[in-house]
């Protein structure tokens, strides 16, 4: 069945549809989580604050500790500009990172919109992983995966597939990389959950094949753990078409 025909595809025609009414080709990050979420990919909880009291209110909500970052459709590194605290503990580190992260953004950014503060769970640390879709100009949908960290960073240390990908072929991308060793129990780590990465990756392959308006999905990091997995940041760029 076309993706636009499930509910799915509802919600995320209704949010590109949205971004692209306001002149936008990237989606806030709420509105990514909620575009993934919606494709059944698992993210981490999170709600849009307006004011100290209402972030506090949502840490509570969310359960601390908790991470705050700010929304805006004018800031897209949001570290470059002070915007995002993590772990904080107690209804006093909400308000004072709040406020922290509003005057930052209003130094270093001035001319920057402001939606809000994002309050998010501050995820279990596992192993990460990187999860992407792109739209190649000669080859079309592609997909993406590789270990995050210092493996992305350092020894670009990635798999490609041309869409659509099947899950046998998720399983080879998972495989394929260098550093696979690491999501096997390394170390007596346990393993990760390989079902589920290449669950995601699957997923990935059909949103790039069902929607031909995004251009790229950067799902970055993934902690992926002995049972399942979460997408704790999720970047999306519409095309100009």
């Amino acid at each position: 069945m076309n993706k636009f025909m499930t509910h799915s595809g509802k919600i995320a025609r209704h949010i590109i549809q949205k971004v692209l009414l306001q002149n936008r080709y990237e989606l806030l990050e709420p509105e990514a989580k909620e575009f993934i979420e919606a494709f059944g990919i698992s993210t981490t909880r999170y709600v849009v604050t307006v004011s100290p009291a209402d972030a506090i209110q949502a840490a509570k909500s969310v359960g601390y500790p908790v991470v705050l970052k700010i929304v805006s459709p004018d800031i897209s590194h949001k570290t470059d500009v002070g915007g995002v605290k993590l772990g904080i503990k107690d209804d006093e580190g909400v308000k004072v990172a709040y406020d922290e992260i509003i005057r930052n953004v209003k130094k270093r950014q001035p001319d920057a919109r402001i939606d809000g503060i994002l309050v998010q769970e501050m995820a279990t640390p596992s192993t990460e992983v990187i999860v992407g879709g792109l739209r190649d100009p000669q080859f079309g949908p592609a997909v993406m995966f590789g270990l995050g960290g210092i493996f992305v960073e350092v020894f670009k240390d990635v798999s490609f597939r041309i869409a659509p990908v099947d899950e046998y072929e998720a399983l080879d991308m998972i495989h394929g990389i260098k550093g696979a060793k690491v999501l096997k129990g390394f170390r007596n780590a346990e393993a990760a959950d390989i079902p589920a990465l290449a669950q995601i990756i699957v997923q990935v392959s059909d949103i790039m094949i069902s929607l031909e308006e995004i251009k790229e999905i950067d799902l970055n990091p993934v902690l992926v753990y002995p049972k399942g997995l979460k997408a704790v940041d999720a970047r999306i760029i519409l095309r100009q078409l």
